[in-house]
């Protein structure tokens, strides 16, 4: 198992990695909305908020010598379902490959964020 990192995606704000290359795999963990430049939530809506959690993915992957377009699972985290369309339309845009997916509502997502996304692709 080989660590990952990137300044380009947020610093972990636990004990655990921005992802871990295993097996011809890349584990992402969770990503939300943090701004890796200012290290603060910024966005306010669902669909800004979506757009920096899957640009903080695509920049894990990357770093991890992958990229969206390898992806093959995701699990979702939505603070309310109701915003189910709106995150998806912008999901859609960035997985284009269409993976596998689960989506959730959650009771709260880390620093109250609306969403969070992680990633299992290949290498």
């Amino acid at each position: 198992m080989e660590k990952v990192y990137t300044k380009n995606a947020p610093d972990a704000i636990g004990p655990y990695s921005q992802a871990v290359r295993a097996n011809g795999l890349v584990f992402t963990s969770g990503q939300i909305a943090i701004n890796p430049a200012t290290g603060n939530v910024e966005a306010e809506t669902i669909e800004a908020q979506t757009e920096q959690v899957c640009t903080n993915l695509k920049n894990v992957l990357e770093a991890a010598g992958s990229s969206l377009d390898k992806a093959v699972k995701t699990v979702c985290f939505l603070a309310d379902m109701n915003d189910f369309a709106s995150f998806n339309a912008v999901y859609g845009t960035y997985f284009t490959g269409k993976p596998a997916r689960s989506c959730v509502a959650v009771k709260t997502l880390p620093k109250n964020v609306l969403v969070e996304v992680e990633v299992i692709a290949e290498l």
